[in-house]
């Protein structure tokens, strides 16, 4: 059988360091419950501030995996 199908989600990851300790964070904690990541796409980034400094970065993402057929 040929082709594959993929499943995109979106998630959204935090960091009070970084945006991309944020992605990386949303990455790495997707991966433990989802399998065969693919592809990670970033559609919007902000920041969360608090007495006119930034306190928190924050990175939304669409995230794909291949979806496996049950047998």
């Amino acid at each position: 059988m040929g082709g594959s199908v993929y499943k995109i989600i979106e998630i959204v990851g935090t960091s009070d360091k970084s945006w991309e300790d944020a992605a990386k964070t949303a990455l790495e904690t997707a991966g433990k419950s989802l399998e065969d990541l693919r592809v990670a796409e970033v559609t919007k980034q902000d920041v969360t501030v608090e007495n006119g400094k930034i306190s928190q970065y924050r990175v939304r993402l669409n995230i794909s995996f291949k979806y496996h057929m049950e047998k």
